[in-house]
């Protein structure tokens, strides 16, 4: 058989090896880890933890050389059609960043919570921790890049895979066992669904390529005939699958029990850049590969984004009448009104009247993911000080803390007064403001009260532990030295919010996607 020069040339991948450097180096510090942990001795395991950070750092860095223009590589150009698997544009990029920051501070915080748990009956393997948690960022890192649905669903798990097993890593510890087996449990099912919409979707279109299957769906075949029910099925199935990934309403119940289950560093990681792989799905998805339902799934979201920010913040607010209620429980429901406000920008795109508007829409999105990130990261590493002393993490340790840490209560403080959109959390009401501006120029004046309505609800838990922090304390105040990744996580958060909400524009202008 012989098979002429022309095909030859079509079947040759040509690997674009800087374009893909971001989730390479940090699949290949990974492994790197995972075989070090072999030789270094007990006494040294700090080290792995250290090449982690600076893994992670490298991948950070490699992002530099890819602002210049768009790359895309592992592309098929056979049969007159032109479409890529990995494509590494403005949208990737601030994703990535996104990721990857958000992974390297998970690591400062997990490199102090390793080291003190060191010896006890909870301690956690490092070199299982960090390989889990740098091929988890390696596969959050590749999915804003993927432009088909297969790879989209393998880095989807890629990431998931490992988090399952970082949230269940203490040995013998029930309440983590059960936080990993939910986690596992939703996001199966998730998965499953999302796979049957594919098949559906690969089925009436027969291809995995997203601008491939905007085409497709827009065509006579799927639209006139008779594979429409099942596009429209395939479409739905993936929605459906996605928003277990992201916790939105009813798909939610599994993000208190397994933030608190999990390890502080973990729970950290998932609120951040676990959230970020799936609204970037759901973009990728929604705005690439399906605009012409956006009829269908505009209107499903914006239901969806209005039921989740109010079951986050009623529930967080719930929480206040529970004598010892944890930290993390509360940052965890909040978490979920988050993601609430997060869908709303995604649904207004699907009632943009071009492709401008959808990219300004998605740009709201992003906006708020990066605000988000940082905010909350610093929140979880200021819980992680105060867990240092106090086990059971309950907001009321937090009393007093101003007495006993005055740099942490007042970073704290200003944290929480981000994420409630107070000044002078700019930053945060900046990216309240873009949110809510979004859905009254897509014309969802009704989701931009219930949004208001949320973050009056929302003001009332926040303010609430804010003003906890400056109360007389219970007793005899005890310091505590602080270690210097802690240390480090605390500041790099503190001042990007600082720096932020002097210039918050800078945000809106970073995360012009660039989408289309």
């Amino acid at each position: 058989m012989t098979v002429d020069a022309e095909s030859a040339s079509s079947l040759v991948q040509s690997v674009d090896w800087l374009a893909i450097a971001p989730p390479t180096i940090a699949a290949v510090v990974g492994l790197v880890v995972l075989v070090a942990d072999l030789f270094v001795g007990d006494a040294k395991k700090a080290l792995l933890g250290w090449i982690s950070v600076a893994g992670l750092a490298a991948a950070a860095l490699s992002l530099l050389p890819l602002l210049d223009d768009d790359r895309s590589t592992f592309c098929l150009t056979g049969g007159g059609a032109h479409a890529c698997s990995y494509t590494a544009d403005r949208f990737t990029l601030v994703i990535q960043l996104l990721v990857l920051g958000g992974a390297l501070l998970a690591a400062l915080l997990s490199m102090s919570t390793l080291k003190d748990e060191k010896g006890t009956k909870g301690e956690l393997p490092a070199g299982e921790f960090w390989f889990l948690l740098l091929s988890s960022a390696a596969g959050a890192a590749l999915l804003p890049a993927s432009r088909d649905l297969a790879t989209l669903i393998v880095a989807l798990e890629v990431a998931s895979l490992p988090a399952f097993a970082l949230v269940g890593l203490r040995h013998g510890d029930k309440r983590s066992s059960e936080a990993a087996l939910k986690f596992f449990l939703s996001s199966v099912t998730a998965t499953a669904v999302s796979l049957l919409g594919v098949s559906f979707v690969y089925a009436a279109t027969g291809t995995l390529h997203l601008t491939e299957i905007a085409t497709k769906l827009q065509g006579d075949q799927v639209t006139d005939g008779q594979l429409h029910t099942l596009a429209q099925a395939g479409v739905a199935l993936t929605l459906v699958g996605f928003a277990f990934k992201v916790a939105a309403v009813p798909f939610h119940f599994w993000v208190p029990d397994t933030y608190v289950g999990a390890p502080l560093p973990v729970a950290a990681y998932l609120s951040v850049v676990g959230k970020a792989v799936g609204f970037t799905g759901l973009i990728l998805v929604t705005v690439v590969a399906f605009p012409s339902y956006a009829d269908v799934w505009g209107p499903v979201l914006a239901v969806l984004a209005a039921l989740t920010m109010t079951a986050g913040n009623v529930a967080a607010l719930r929480q206040q009448t529970t004598r010892a209620y944890s930290a993390v429980r509360l940052l965890a429901w909040s978490s979920v009104g988050q993601a609430g406000y997060l869908l709303v920008p995604i649904a207004a795109a699907g009632y943009a009247d071009n492709e401008a508007g959808a990219e300004k829409a998605i740009g709201s999105t992003v906006a708020y993911a990066l605000m988000y990130a940082a905010v909350n990261l610093g929140a979880f590493a200021v819980a992680a000080l105060v867990g240092r002393t106090q086990r059971l993490n309950r907001v009321s340790d937090y009393r007093g803390l101003y007495t006993r840490s005055p740099l942490a209560a007042l970073v704290l403080s200003f944290f929480l007064l981000c994420l409630a959109g107070l000044p002078p959390g700019i930053i945060g009401l900046f990216a309240k403001v873009t949110v809510f501006s979004a859905a009254v120029d897509a014309g969802l004046g009704w989701l931009a009260v219930v949004m208001a309505v949320n973050v009056v609800i929302a003001l009332y838990y926040y303010l609430q532990w804010t003003a906890l922090l400056f109360r007389a304390p219970e007793g005899e105040p005890v310091r505590h030295r602080v270690p210097a990744p802690l240390t480090a996580a605390i500041a790099l958060t503190a001042v990007l919010g600082v720096a932020l909400s002097g210039a918050p524009q800078l945000v809106l202008r970073f995360s012009d996607t660039g989408l289309f």
